[in-house]
């Protein structure tokens, strides 16, 4: 909603910014997130402070937005205009590895999900509702009529674009959850024309390809990660058993893969058995040898001034984040693409966690896991209460995402 402010900003040497501070002084940083989401929808320029104080906001001092602060409980410092100048005057300082980066513009974000809920929920749509940052639900109808054009951001989350529908069959082939989603997809497939559901899921992976090469942003998670990429370098090869899609799947199709359209993944394998829980070698929550004491991932520094698109991605006040399993847990390292930059790793266990890359004019990026503040969510627990996380750094990354299309952003140099 946009609402009417008052044209008379206080001149007084006491507020004219405010500073929406992201370090240990915040005390709700997701719902910092959904207060700067709110500012760029009043059409008001947001500056967000790379490094510099765990990623800080600042923002020109209205009364309005100093009471929705208040009313959503995000800690809020008032500044004056000769403070404001000092820290932008400190973070211009070539020896300082920090920048201001403007923000002018809320991304129209789109959060890929069935028109029926699985058994389970999405942590992106979580915090985002926790954020009360606003976003439309949108499926393969929609992606396939052409409608990605209309958004900035695209959210993927457990979506299986294999068209094995989870691999869930061994464990849960008879509940009724499972058949409605088979059911479900089966009808969409054959309505949009399809044969397989698997090739209109492979249809929806090129489109979401197309959209990211014209500047559209695309964020994973979970199994969408791996599922993706698998999608994209079987086109034209079954790789479905008889079970999902009426016919044996191609005894030779790891010799087939093509990894040349993949995003993210090269010379992996796929996993032939339709009864084994896991789609591929990229993930490695089945063999990674990680106790969930000592489970955490890194994030690396980057330079704000010289590679200020990474940077953003990992503002945050912990570098260390604790680590937490999905279908999709962590990416095999060694399968990551060279051109792929690796933002977050476990490099004692040789997983990489959080990776990005650019497509054409568009930018991706694949974050393993299925909620940062559930270690082991499984089908039926009952979905995060954020309130008791509002300082998740895990979640952060996420939130990172979500404002990074509203920047204006230099390329990256190294």
């Amino acid at each position: 909603m946009f609402i009417c402010f008052s044209l008379l900003v206080a001149q007084s040497s006491f507020a004219v910014y405010l500073l929406v501070p992201m370090d240990g002084k915040q005390k709700d940083h997701l719902k910092a997130y959904g207060i700067a989401y709110w500012t760029l929808e009043q059409a008001i320029e947001v500056k967000w402070l790379l490094n510099y104080r765990g990623g800080s906001f600042l923002i020109p001092y209205y009364e309005e937005i100093e009471n929705e602060c208040l009313v959503r409980g995000v800690s809020v410092e008032k500044i004056a205009d000769a403070q404001s100048n000092a820290i932008l005057s400190e973070i211009a300082l070539p020896e300082v590895n920090q920048d201001a980066i403007s923000m002018q513009k809320a991304p129209k974000v789109a959060v890929y999900s069935p028109p029926n809920k699985q058994p389970w929920d999405d942590a992106v749509t979580l915090v985002l509702t926790y954020a009360e940052i606003p976003y439309d639900v949108i499926y393969d109808e929609e992606i396939l009529t052409d409608q990605l054009k209309d958004y900035d951001w695209l959210h993927l989350h457990h979506e299986d674009f294999t068209g094995q529908f989870g691999k869930f069959y061994r464990s849960y082939q008879h509940m009724p959850w499972y058949q409605q989603e088979v059911n479900t997809n089966k009808a969409l497939a054959e309505r949009m024309g399809f044969a397989k559901v698997s090739e209109m899921k492979r249809a929806v992976a090129k489109q979401i390809q197309a959209y990211i090469a014209q500047g559209g942003f695309l964020f994973a998670m979970c199994a969408a990660t791996d599922t993706y990429d698998i999608a994209i370098a079987a086109d034209g090869i079954d790789i479905c058993e008889s079970m999902f899609d009426g016919d044996p799947a191609d005894p030779h199709m790891n010799e087939k893969l093509n990894y040349d359209h993949a995003l993210a993944f090269h010379n992996f394998k796929v996993v032939k058995d339709p009864f084994e829980y896991e789609f591929s070698d990229i993930d490695v929550s089945v063999t990674r040898k990680v106790r969930p004491t000592e489970d955490y991932f890194t994030l690396f520094d980057f330079s704000a001034k010289w590679d200020p698109v990474p940077t953003m991605l990992t503002q945050n006040h912990q570098r260390i984040i604790k680590g937490f399993m999905g279908q999709t847990t962590a990416f095999n390292h060694q399968l990551v693409k060279p051109n792929v930059l690796i933002m977050g790793e476990n490099k004692a266990a040789g997983e990489a966690r959080y990776i990005h890359g650019e497509l054409g004019k568009g930018f991706w990026t694949f974050y393993g896991g299925h909620d940062p503040e559930d270690y082991r969510h499984l089908v039926g627990d009952p979905p995060t209460d954020l309130s008791l996380h509002p300082t998740s750094p895990g979640y952060r990354l996420i939130l990172n995402n979500i404002l990074f299309p509203a920047a204006k952003k230099k390329k990256q140099k190294t």
